[in-house]
C-alpha cells in the first residue's frame, strides 16, 4: 500500500479468477486512447495496436481510439473478438512539446463528446510502447496512475518534479509520494476527464505566464496526483524500460519501445 492507501498492483498480487468472475457478472467496455502523429505513426502505431489486440483486456469489450494527423499512413490491421477501432484526425502541432501537452486538451474533448457514453473505464497511453503480457482487469480503478520505471525506487527529494513556483505544476522540494509516468494513466471516463481538464488548465495558465513545465504534460499530471491521490497504482511492470535492471520486475506487461528522438521529434 502507498501512503495514500491506494494498492500497488504487481504481477501475482491479485486473484485473476475472482476478477474474471466478478466482471462476468458486470459487463464492461474498456477504452484506450493513443496518439500517433508525425513519425510516431510510421514507426510505432502498428506494433502498439497489434500487441494491444493480443494482450490488452483479453476477453473484454474494448474500444481503441486512435488519434492521428494523417490517415494516409494508417494500415488496415486485423481485429480480435470484442475489439473496435475508432480513428480520428487531429491537428498537428508545430513542436513536439506542444504535441505532448495538447493531447490533454484533445482527450478531454473526445471524452466530453462521445467517449464518456461508450466505455466504463478509459486508459490513455503513449504509442511508443509494446504490450508483452496480459494487461488485464487488475488494472481497473476509479483513478489509475503509473509508477515511473526510472524513479519508483527514489526518494521524493530526487523526483524530477517542476520546482519553479511560477508554474502551475510546482511541487515543493521534499513533498510528494511517487513520480508518475504520463505514458499510462486511466480510470473512469469522468475521472480521466477531470485529470486531463486540470492538466490542460495548468498547461494553458503556464503558457500565459510564458513558462513551460520541465516535463511538460507529465509535470502537470504529477501535480494533479499530488493533489488528488490515485485510487490504484500500477507497478513498473506495467510500463517498463528494458534498459534498466531490477529484481523487482518478474513479468513485464507493457514496455517502452526504442526511441531515436532526433529522428522522431522532427516536425517538418
Amino acid at each position: 500500500m502507498c501512503p495514500g492507501l491506494a494498492p500497488i498492483v504487481w504481477h501475482d498480487t491479485y486473484n485473476q479468477t475472482v476478477l474474471e468472475n466478478y466482471y462476468a457478472n458486470h459487463k464492461i467496455t474498456v477504452g484506450l486512447t493513443v496518439f500517433a502523429v508525425g513519425r510516431y505513426l510510421e514507426y510505432y502505431l502498428d506494433s502498439f495496436l497489434i500487441s494491444a489486440d493480443k494482450f490488452f483486456m483479453v476477453g473484454q469489450r474494448v474500444i481503441i481510439y486512435v488519434l492521428v494527423d494523417n490517415y494516409t499512413n494508417m494500415q488496415l490491421l486485423p481485429r480480435g473478438r470484442f475489439r473496435t477501432f475508432k480513428v480520428f484526425r487531429i491537428k498537428r502541432e508545430k513542436r513536439w512539446q506542444d504535441i505532448s501537452m495538447m493531447r490533454m486538451k484533445t482527450i478531454g474533448e473526445h471524452i466530453t463528446h462521445h467517449i464518456q457514453y461508450e466505455v466504463d473505464f478509459l486508459f490513455c497511453m503513449d504509442v511508443d510502447q509494446i504490450f508483452r503480457n496480459n494487461y488485464g482487469l487488475e488494472t481497473l480503478g476509479d483513478s489509475v496512475a503509473q509508477l515511473h520505471a526510472h524513479w519508483y525506487q527514489s526518494r521524493p527529494l530526487h523526483f524530477p518534479y517542476e520546482r519553479r513556483e511560477l508554474s502551475k505544476a510546482y511541487i515543493p522540494v521534499g513533498e510528494g509520494d511517487f513520480y508518475y509516468h504520463a505514458a499510462v494513466f486511466g480510470g473512469t471516463p469522468l475521472q480521466v476527464l477531470n485529470i486531463v481538464q486540470e492538466c490542460s488548465k495548468g498547461i494553458m495558465d503556464d503558457k500565459k505566464n510564458d513558462i513551460e513545465a520541465v516535463w511538460h504534460d507529465e509535470s502537470h499530471l504529477n501535480k494533479y496526483f499530488f493533489l488528488h491521490k490515485p485510487t490504484k497504482l500500477l507497478s513498473p511492470e506495467y510500463c517498463w524500460d528494458f534498459s534498466l535492471r531490477s529484481q523487482d520486475i518478474t513479468k513485464v506487461k507493457l514496455s517502452w519501445n526504442w526511441k531515436n528522438y532526433k529522428l522522431l521529434r522532427v516536425t517538418d
